[in-house]
């Protein structure tokens, strides 16, 4: 399948040409011709797999086929969890967007509100936003959704962990001119996303993408066991000095974990930028800056600190500290091995750790390999995961149960 089979216009398709996108991912075939069709979409895109064309194509089509006579606010209102995510969907869309005469805004927190509210005057085709600053300017009466008429929820999983549904369903309730709705989740399992989802769409076609060979990501996953935190800093920095670690995010759990180990990681020789929760938005961006552009091949983060980082080439993905859910693990992985390339993704393991990674390989479906690092193999043997306390015969706990048996 190509892109003209999509029949979209002409100019779209030179943009895509440019852009180096010659043919449609698993889910770009999937979703287009259903949104072309202004259908209700709940799809489980995973990250990487190019679940932003599948909203945006269709999108500014129904723009250009659909053209209106005067200006007016936002016809297609995207809304994402993150303020990074707003940003690349904004600049993806500018992209497609190139040589057609459309205005495109985006409105995140953590900027300033000048420029938002002149923005927010004028003619906008497409808007890509953050929950939280946009329902700021809808109580002000600032921004109006009646005019919406393509709402995108996407990183739904997302939203709903940072609080956002009930600012998502209030901006959905208030876009009454809206036809079509599309939600996009990493992940559909658990009530919450089907309960978001219900509300918000009317009669949706489910779609669950599950990418080829050809797209999946190729993560080698394995663990290395450590003995203790002196231990497990000397594993990071072996790992983060070897020749084929060319751009690396080491998750750690919380921002003091994150401030101390840019210190030691300094302090040993290995440059580093970082990322936390309670960094200001021109702090981030420097940050992620000098990622991107390679001054420094390693970045720090926690898990909300991270939400929206899309960088390309990531090769490696580490985790210095666990996360404490299974479905944590997958969205960190997720950020390596993009769009077919190979990826490596590697987990630190404490003792305290070992319960998790039980809950990882059954969650995946798959072992994660141990794997060992010459002259830093642990002195202790892996622990065993914790089990249910067996009862001894003759206590009373025995004693009681064994009367209920009779």
């Amino acid at each position: 399948m190509l892109f003209e089979d999509f029949l979209l216009d002409p100019t779209l398709l030179e943009s895509l040409k440019a852009m180096g996108h010659n043919k449609p991912t698993t889910i770009q075939q999937q979703t287009i011709p259903l949104a072309m069709e202004q259908k209700d979409i709940l799809a489980r895109a995973p990250t990487g797999t190019g679940k932003t064309a599948s909203f945006l194509l269709p999108a500014i089509q129904h723009i250009i086929d659909f053209p209106r006579r005067f200006g007016g606010q936002a016809r297609v209102l995207v809304l994402t969890p993150t303020r990074e995510l707003a940003s690349q969907i904004h600049r993806y869309a500018s992209h497609l967007a190139t040589d057609l005469d459309l205005d495109i805004a985006i409105i995140t927190g953590g900027v300033p509100y000048a420029p938002q509210e002149e923005a927010l005057k004028k003619n906008v085709d497409i808007l890509v936003a953050t929950p939280g600053r946009l329902m700021e300017y809808l109580d002000k009466g600032q921004f109006n959704a009646e005019e919406v008429e393509v709402l995108v929820i996407d990183e739904a999983d997302r939203m709903l962990d940072m609080g956002f549904s009930a600012v998502v369903e209030t901006i959905a309730i208030e876009s009454v001119g809206r036809k079509q709705t599309m939600l996009f989740s990493a992940t559909l399992e658990g009530s919450d996303v089907g309960r978001f989802s219900h509300q918000l769409l009317k009669d949706p076609v489910k779609v669950e993408a599950e990418a080829p060979r050809s797209e999946k990501a190729k993560i080698h996953q394995w663990i290395h066991n450590a003995d203790n935190k002196e231990h497990k800093f000397a594993l990071l920095c072996s790992i983060l000095k070897q020749e084929d670690v060319k751009r690396a995010i080491v998750f750690v759990k919380t921002r003091e974990g994150v401030a101390s180990l840019e210190g030691l990681l300094q302090a040993a020789g290995i440059p580093c930028s970082f990322m936390r929760g309670d960094m200001e938005q021109k702090q981030r961006f420097q940050a992620l800056g000098k990622f991107i552009k390679g001054e420094v091949n390693v970045l720090l983060a926690t898990d909300v600190a991270a939400r929206g980082i899309d960088v390309d080439d990531i090769t490696h993905v580490i985790n210095f500290d666990m996360p404490r859910s299974a479905d944590t693990y997958v969205h960190r992985i997720g950020r390596t091995g993009r769009a077919g390339a190979k990826g490596t993704a590697i987990s630190l393991v404490e003792a305290h750790d070992i319960r998790v990674v039980g809950k990882i390989e059954r969650y995946t479906d798959q072992p994660l390999k141990r794997r060992f690092i010459k002259d830093l193999r642990p002195k202790n043997k892996e622990a065993k995961p914790p089990g249910k306390n067996k009862v001894k015969p003759g206590s009373k706990t025995y004693s009681k149960k064994n009367k209920k048996k009779k």
